[in-house]
């Protein structure tokens, strides 16, 4: 595509280049290269819902990444993933469908939702390529940094054979316990899945007696319909108000138990009236209390949200409507005194945004508790970007309390590799071989299959002659998610590769997704290796509206990057994103007008290309005038602060500074003082100055291209083509580093910037010739170019 033939820079001519890119596999993976492996976890959008701005422009990031390193000299790893498991497409295929999993045949339902992902569209991708996202292409045979799919059968057969290796080393076991449930979705969920709201409630101040004294207590909640699962009052240790009762039994209202009063540094002076009531899985405090006093909890509500027998005329009733009833109950009988209205700090289900309840039942766990501060340890070896994120991991593993439920009562997601049976009363569990795929809720077990009971090896499936039940649970999505970088790798495909290639280079991802999606991958990372994951971890805000407000369908102010890359192409975006802001210190807040505004800067870069190589480029080096010296050295000092920057992840600095450089420096003060060098109409200069001219316009434009290149690769490229250069060869400049003295280029600025001033207020052309001004002492080298420049007389 020949510059001259371009006005303006355009998507269209965008598209040009981006089909090119994808049908040449511009960008292949050669796992057998001799160069340093630099590899990318990227994190893989769910294919149900169109690429949203946060996740174009965090991609777009990534690619500076990718670009940069392969001008570095690594053979980049940086593959595209989709993410076709879990809530997310069960949720859209009900919806789709109309359907219940609840409702129909498992294996049925598991077809509507691979329905659904064969019939969506090719938005994602179609988008990340007009984007110029340079996701590896690989080589035929060769299927390191090919696409993968979080539900392909290859993908789960990884996560089953990590969940086999670590159940057979006793890292996972079963155990009924109360957890986490989220009564819309029917499933356990982890404590990472948990959001906390503040949400409109009552505190309601409840009359109690006291067995044996004829004394009345008072007990604030907010839960009293948990009253029947009371197992204990306490006060705090240092209430004087309460250490009478200390050993004395309270009568729970309107149940009529007796519980035990006790001091225990759980209850809070300075909340309600002192006293708290212990009930089976009120809350956090309550379910470790229970089992830091041994007590087994009776759990008054059943997986569907409703009370059950234990909650005697409550029962069958939905928990709200249990609290108002038993509210009204105890208003009756006189037992209620004060009702306070407070915003109840309430734990909610992340993705389905019910409030969660404490449910009693049989899960898979993973150790966690044991290993935590291996984690940590671990996490230390780890650079941060920004250093502050590591701070957020450390206080979520800090927070760490029980071990990780990794069993899901769902359907479209990874199976759990095993059977049970019943064996001499006691249950078993056979167990799948590593490597393969199962699916056991329709499959059996084979003879061969290791068998375990408590956690010990007892023999094989054939030595049993059982009837065997499959498994019907499946794993929390994240243990599928926590061996993304596993999958990349090839670790349990390729072990040469993995050794080669592990730890993986960088983990890039939002800060909300710091406590799972990190956490946890570190987690698994230290089970299968006891190394860090990653040697690198970027973590990105929020993409904003542009009031700063987070964007969301409700408030209708959701920014579609397809109508953007439509009107504006993907450049101006990634240059927008760029000189937006740091977006690993800030939110980004995304204006249309914004990235419009970077197309200006798009068809200077092309205007200023068309200029330059209007002249010919010297073939050999002249020797290079003072004026042009400077501009040289300027451009390779701020080449080395780039690549610092670039190699900490910080694009926002030199895309500032190279716009600025464009705009401010090259266009307005460079090229006007070499015109008249260039064109040499009036022979004023020697073919040896104007060729100096030539050669630095030439070395300027190729250096800024070059360093602007991760981040508008479009433009770049095509400009560097024209001047034969092939884009993806290139290497990033390496210069010696020496002292850069470029101080006199801001004299150079302020001397021109005063004269074009005072012509302009005299009100005569710029090119009028002028008189009466001398040069300054410290820009004598100068003098000749200056004066052509302003025409000085």
């Amino acid at each position: 595509m020949n510059l001259n033939e371009i006005k303006n820079w355009s998507p269209e001519i965008e598209k040009q280049i981006t089909e090119r890119w994808k049908k040449s596999e511009s960008f292949k993976f050669n796992k057998n290269s001799k160069k340093k492996i630099y590899s990318i976890d990227t994190p893989p959008p769910y294919v149900n819902a169109p690429v949203h701005i946060g996740q174009a422009v965090t991609y777009c990031y990534m690619d500076f990444f990718a670009r940069y390193r392969r001008m570095k000299g690594f053979q980049v790893l940086f593959p595209f993933g989709l993410d076709r498991n879990g809530l997310p497409i069960e949720l859209a295929a009900e919806k789709k469908f109309n359907i219940s999993p609840f409702r129909m045949k498992r294996e049925e339902f598991l077809l509507k939702c691979k329905e659904l992902l064969e019939n969506t569209s090719l938005e994602t991708e179609d988008t990340f390529a007009k984007l110029g996202i340079s996701f590896t292409s690989y080589k035929k045979g060769d299927h390191v940094g090919s696409v993968y799919l979080t539900d392909s059968p290859e993908y789960r057969k990884i996560t089953q054979a990590t969940f086999i290796e670590l159940f057979k080393k006793g890292f996972i076991y079963e155990d009924t316990r109360v957890n986490n449930w989220d009564t819309k979705f029917q499933t356990t969920i982890a404590d990472s899945e948990i959001e906390y709201k503040d949400i409109d409630s009552s505190f309601n101040y409840i009359k109690w007696k006291v067995k044996g004294i004829n004394e009345e207590i008072q007990i604030g909640t907010t839960r009293p319909e948990l009253i029947c699962t009371c197992a204990a009052v306490i006060f705090n240790p240092e209430d004087r108000r309460y250490q009478h009762l200390d050993g004395k039994i309270a009568i729970t209202p309107l149940f009529g138990k007796e519980v035990k009063i006790m001091a225990h540094k759980l209850a809070s002076k300075e909340k309600g009236t002192g006293l708290a009531m212990m009930c089976s899985a009120g809350d956090i405090s309550d379910i470790q209390f229970f089992r830091e006093q041994k007590i087994k909890p009776l759990i008054a509500i059943d997986k569907e949200g409703r009370m059950n027998s234990y909650a005697g005329f409550l029962s069958g009733l939905k928990v709200k409507e249990a609290r108002e009833k038993m509210i009204a109950e105890l208003r009756i009988k006189g037992l209620l005194g004060k009702q306070e209205k407070i915003l109840h700090r309430t734990p909610i289900s992340e993705r389905s945004g019910a409030e969660i309840e404490f449910i009693e039942m049989p899960e898979f766990y993973l150790e966690q508790l044991n290993v935590k501060n291996k984690v940590r340890e671990i996490s230390e070896h780890i650079k941060f970007f920004p250093s502050s994120s590591r701070n957020t991991l450390l206080d979520w593993i800090k927070s760490i309390s029980i071990d990780w439920p990794i069993s899901r009562r769902r359907f479209y997601a990874t199976p759990i590799p095993l059977w049970n049976a019943e064996f001499k009363g006691e249950k078993i569990i056979a167990l799948g071989k590593p490597g393969f795929y199962y699916e056991p809720w329709k499959e059996k077990p084979k003879g061969d299959f290791e068998v375990f009971k408590n956690g010990k090896k007892i023999g094989n499936v054939k030595d049993f002659k059982l009837e065997w039940k499959g498994e019907e649970r499946v794993f929390d999505t994240w243990m599928d998610s926590s061996i993304s970088e596993f999958v990349i790798l090839k670790y349990l495909q390729d072990k040469k590769f993995f050794r080669k290639s592990y730890p993986c280079s960088l983990r890039p991802q939002g800060k909300e997704i710091i406590r799972t999606w990190l956490y946890y991958t570190l987690l698994r990372g230290y089970f299968e290796t006891q190394k860090p994951a990653f040697r690198d971890v970027w973590i990105h805000q929020h993409i904003v509206d542009a009031k700063g407000h987070k964007m969301s369908k409700s408030f209708g102010n959701i920014i579609d990057p397809q109508k953007l890359l439509k009107e504006y192409g993907g450049e101006a975006i990634r240059l927008w994103a760029s000189v937006e802001g740091d977006l690993s210190k800030q939110d980004l807040k995304c204006s249309e007008e914004r990235i419009k505004t970077e197309m200006r800067t798009l068809t200077k870069i092309l205007n200023i290309s068309k200029f330059v190589m209007f002249f010919n480029k010297p073939k050999i080096k002249p020797k290079l005038s003072a004026l042009d010296n400077l501009f040289i050295t300027y451009i390779d000092k701020l080449t080395l602060k780039i690549d610092k920057s670039y190699n900490n992840y910080d694009f926002y600095t030199p895309a500032i500074k190279l716009r600025t450089f464009l705009w401010d420096l090259l266009a307005s003060h460079y090229i006007e003082m070499v015109k008249a060098r260039v064109y040499n109409t009036e022979k004023k200069f020697t073919r040896e100055e104007s060729e100096s001219a030539k050669f630095t316009l030439h070395y300027l434009l190729e250096r800024l291209l070059i360093l602007f290149y991760p981040i508008i690769p479009q433009i770049t490229s095509l400009i560097l083509e024209n001047k034969g250069i092939n884009c993806l060869e290139l290497q990033f400049p390496r210069l010696k580093k020496k002292k850069f003295n470029t101080a006199l280029i801001d004299e150079i600025v302020s001397f021109n910037s005063k004269i074009w001033k005072k012509k302009k207020d005299i009100g005569i052309s710029l090119k009028s010739s002028f008189s009466g001004i001398e040069i300054p002492r410290t820009l004598k080298l100068f003098e000749k170019d200056l004066k052509a420049t302003h025409n000085l007389i």
